[in-house]
């Protein structure tokens, strides 16, 4: 095992919640050797920056953040600069043209390693190549969120090869702990004071299929339930086409189980969701949100589609516009087509001008800001379990928090009028108020 004389290190991650577990590890295994964090760059002897490079948009945002803090290379005490993550998986030899000023560059399957790339390990494609690494729960992992709450990534890496996503190419095929393994983190987890956990993969659906052993989302989560202290479940990353009836049975009924779901449709006409590569037709979408909502009625809906993907006509789009009004889901992320190199998209023609493609996101992020009002409103008068998160980042009268139907990060929170509050609590509270994307929650006594 190397050891090291303490150091400064400052961590910068950028991208999804799987992103960050990876940069969690990270921190995890500088900080058992004797690295010391620091929030400033200019006060680091070590900059590490784990990139995104999902889209154009965090591609552009991973190259600025890495300009930026390599600046502390000249003017800081900083004499390593390593970059992480997907940016380099990607597109490790034109950055490395690009930033002679960074010391290595990190592949999604090689973050285990960090330390020795600190070190002085040097690069070689073969580490690149068909990532495999997988943590587990003996892991040296810092939960960076706050005390009461934590992300699991229950598996690495992808198998649905949809048509527009370059992660299959960055994140290496399916490969899924054990659900030994993950009760074990979660155990360590809740043993910290957690008492929501998230669970991420790129498909949680498909968590499993890989080991062929029968191991599935449905014996992962009876695992994960019987855990003593843990409160929450959320799923984030459902995808339709694989919601079975037994999965929605055990949501329904499991009360650890938040009543939320995240499931990506992407579209609802068949010829756009043939085009991406999705195992699924509208009428099969339908008919697991319909399925969803009869069985549990009072489950919260999130999910994402693609505009302006090549060839989209007007019609479909209205197609998809209508089925956004009638969807009404409590929550809904709308992206504007990435044109993505090694994907298969990027080889179809009648590519469409981005004016085009941000029309149609923004108008249907208005379609979505009526449909949230209305989702919201009907909250106002009940009693709701409510995770206290802290004082409130508006007001310093008022604290916030989160419902079952509101995940971390991404969706509205609740405001807290005043009273003697707790983070990390879990209190019956009155709604009193809805906005757009938020809700107010009356005073305790």
């Amino acid at each position: 095992m190397l050891q090291t004389d303490s150091k400064t290190i400052f961590f910068q991650s950028l991208g999804c919640p799987k992103n960050l577990v990876d940069a969690e590890v990270m921190l995890g295994i500088t900080k058992e050797h004797n690295y010391k964090f620091v929030e400033d760059p200019s006060q680091a002897e070590v900059i590490v920056v784990n990139t995104c490079s999902f889209i154009n948009d965090s591609k552009r945002e991973s190259i600025n953040t890495v300009l930026e803090l390599s600046e502390n290379k000249k003017t800081g005490i900083c004499d390593k600069l390593i970059v992480t993550g997907c940016l380099p998986q990607r597109y490790k030899e034109d950055l490395k043209a690009a930033f002679p000023e960074v010391d290595a560059f990190v592949g999604t399957g090689q973050y285990g390693q960090i330390l020795e790339f600190i070190e002085g390990k040097k690069e070689s494609d073969e580490g690149f190549k068909h990532p495999k690494y997988l943590h587990n729960e003996n892991t040296p992992r810092i939960n960076s969120q706050p005390q009461h709450r934590a992300y699991l990534k229950v598996s690495e890496g992808c198998i649905k090869n949809c048509a527009f996503c370059i992660i299959p190419k960055i994140r290496g095929t399916l490969r899924s702990r054990t659900v030994e393994s993950l009760v074990k983190e979660a155990e360590k987890l809740v043993a910290t004071g957690v008492k929501e956990l998230n669970l991420i993969a790129q498909d949680l659906t498909d968590y499993g299929r890989d080991l062929r052993d029968g191991t599935n989302l449905i014996s992962l989560l009876k695992g994960l339930v019987k855990i003593e202290g843990l409160e929450w479940i959320r799923m984030l990353y459902v995808y339709p086409d694989e919601m079975s009836d037994e999965l929605i049975e055990l949501i329904a009924t499991e009360k650890k189980i938040c009543k939320y779901i995240d499931t990506p449709v992407q579209h609802i006409n068949d010829r756009m969701l043939a085009l991406m590569n999705r195992k699924v037709t509208g009428l099969q979408i339908r008919e697991r949100l319909n399925r969803l909502r009869e069985r549990i009625p009072n489950v919260a809906i999130r999910s994402t589609v693609i505009v302006g993907y090549p060839g989209e006509t007007e019609e479909e789009y209205q197609q998809l516009r209508t089925f956004i009004e009638e969807a009404q889901f409590d929550h809904l992320g709308v992206f504007a087509y990435s044109h993505e190199e090694n994907t298969a998209s990027y080889l179809l023609s009648d590519q469409l001008p981005e004016e085009i493609k941000q029309a149609r996101r923004d108008d249907l992020m208005k379609v979505q800001q009526t449909a949230s009002k209305n989702r919201l409103k009907k909250f106002i008068g009940e009693t709701l379990p409510i995770l206290v998160e802290g004082p409130s980042e508006e007001s310093e009268f008022l604290w916030q928090g989160r419902h079952q139907g509101q995940a971390p990060d991404i969706d509205g929170h609740i405001l807290i009028r005043s009273g003697k509050l707790s983070q990390g609590k879990i209190l019956e509270l009155k709604i009193e108020r809805a906005m757009e994307y938020d809700l107010i929650a009356g005073a305790i006594e």
